[in-house]
């Protein structure tokens, strides 16, 4: 094997070095994306979680005689919607419906229109000038022998 990028992640012929940039900043604002979407989805988690936990703490309130508190809570807090007309999940769906998904699928048509698809060429082309060649650690591609190429085990 050459100590070379893999042909998936080389650019194509013709291809600019502003087209491959854009299309790595195109990349980088989708990742940014992906890990607000994950948040979104503690936060779903966690609401549920409070709410959940919120019903326990009224059920003990009750219990230990509060009833009046109880009431208050189950009525005023307990499956309250968080946003207008909205309990968690509600929002983790529309984000995904109109912003998610819409930004997913422009990536993926750039790439497939300037790049024939291909992921990363961007960052293969910043590794490739980054790293130093003939050094066991800075390999272009895995060589499946383990690391600093001694046998995994």
């Amino acid at each position: 094997m050459t100590d070379q990028p893999l042909p998936q992640h080389r650019r194509p012929e013709g291809v600019t070095d502003t087209t491959v940039e854009a299309l790595g900043r195109l990349s980088e604002a989708l990742e940014a994306v992906e890990i607000a979407r994950g948040r979104l989805y503690a936060f779903h988690r966690m609401s549920g979680t409070a709410d959940r936990t919120l019903g326990e703490a009224i059920d003990l309130l009750r219990e230990a005689g509060h009833g009046e508190l109880a009431d208050r809570a189950r009525s005023e807090l307990f499956g309250r919607n968080l946003l207008h007309g909205r309990w968690s999940f509600q929002i983790v769906e529309e984000y995904d419906e109109t912003y998610w998904t819409p930004f997913r699928e422009l990536e993926r048509a750039a790439r497939e229109e300037l790049l024939e698809g291909r992921r990363h060429v961007f960052e293969a082309e910043m590794k490739e000038h980054e790293r130093t060649r003939g050094h066991p650690d800075h390999t272009a591609v895995p060589d499946d022998s383990g690391p600093q190429g001694h046998p995994p085990g």
